[in-house]
């Protein structure tokens, strides 16, 4: 993959009029659930589980957080315009070309959704400081040494901008395959339901004690909920991200996602 491949889908994706669209959609959505979610912590100390939902506005209902959502809508949209509007003619576009294409785009949107992540954090941050009640004390949560000191803050907000990262890419992937903008985002939206279903039925067929943090960084917890009595009993601490089984479940679906993508562009004569 060279510069130039990646300078021109910077430059095509900050070309977009819907770039800047989602972009400004995303920050205004998040600030308005952040501070929908504070305004209803309870009085006492703010915990982190109600912290992590505010400033990353988690929504139950939805499959992701708005952001990582957003970022997915990205990469679905880059490689949507890509298609109806090719750079090279089918002619001048072989298999490898093609690839360093779709990846050049995976590599922008990527960077794209980690820029994207950090800065709704910070507005969040911002917006839940200011409409939490008088009654709620968050002197521990938004401490100067809250991020550094380890716990599960920082655990929760990496795996936050890794999920935001992750849909960025997933969602061009999931639109080369169906050449659709629209049908790239139903099929990323998917995504996270299957994933969080297989790791449930991982920690349950393994006997692995399911950690409280997960439900606090995981996008879903409908998966959780099937499993939930023979997951064993939950447990302090965060997720053990350093497990190998678990990370191969963690990237299985990565994998067979760009597994079938490349073999998607063998059968093509354009991107």
């Amino acid at each position: 993959m060279t510069v130039r491949v990646l300078a021109y889908e910077a430059r095509r994706l900050s070309g977009l009029r819907s770039t800047w669209i989602v972009l400004a959609t995303v920050l205004l959505c998040d600030a308005a659930v952040a501070a929908l979610l504070a305004r209803q912590v309870p009085s006492g100390p703010l915990t982190v589980a109600a912290a992590v939902r505010s400033v990353t506005a988690a929504v139950p209902l939805l499959p992701l957080p708005i952001a990582a959502i957003g970022a997915g809508v990205l990469g679905a949209l880059s490689y949507g315009h890509e298609v109806r509007h090719p750079g090279l003619a089918a002619s001048q576009v072989g298999y490898l070309r093609r690839v360093r294409l779709l990846f050049g785009k995976v590599v922008v949107v990527g960077a794209l959704s980690a820029l994207l992540a950090a800065v709704t954090v910070l507005v969040d941050a911002v917006v839940t400081r200011l409409a939490l009640g008088p009654a709620v004390d968050a002197s521990q949560v938004f401490a100067r040494g809250a991020l550094t000191g380890g716990g599960r803050l920082p655990v929760a907000l990496a795996v936050f901008a890794g999920l935001a990262v992750a849909a960025g890419g997933a969602g061009v992937l999931t639109a080369s395959l169906t050449r659709s903008a629209s049908a790239g985002i139903l099929l990323l939206c998917a995504l996270p339901v299957l994933l969080e279903a297989g790791l449930a039925l991982f920690l349950r067929q393994t006997g692995t004690a399911r950690a409280d943090a997960a439900d606090e960084v995981l996008p879903l917890q409908y998966g959780f909920d099937w499993v939930r009595a023979g997951s064993g009993p939950a447990v302090g601490g965060p997720l053990d991200l350093a497990d190998p089984a678990l990370l191969a479940v963690l990237a299985s679906p990565a994998v067979l996602l760009v597994l079938v993508c490349l073999l998607a562009q063998l059968r093509r004569r354009a991107l």
